[in-house]
């Protein structure tokens, strides 16, 4: 009588888990790091709308020259 073993259909090396682990690191790293680089962004954006409206408010004057 043969007996046949069931055979692994994958088997993954620790190399594996490595690579997959420091690219999932590597992804999470990035998507911080873009999400920082936008917010200092925003705030600078917003520091530059906030002058501009405080300069256009400064030169409104409510005498009238003709």
């Amino acid at each position: 009588m043969i007996t046949k073993e069931k055979q692994k259909n994958q088997v993954k090396s620790r190399f594996y888990y490595i690579f997959w682990g420091l690219a999932t690191v590597s992804v999470f790293a990035g998507q911080i790091y873009v999400g920082s680089g936008y917010r200092q962004m925003s705030r600078s954006f917003n520091r530059i709308m906030d002058s501009i409206v405080v300069e256009l408010n400064r030169g409104l004057d409510t005498e009238r020259y003709y």
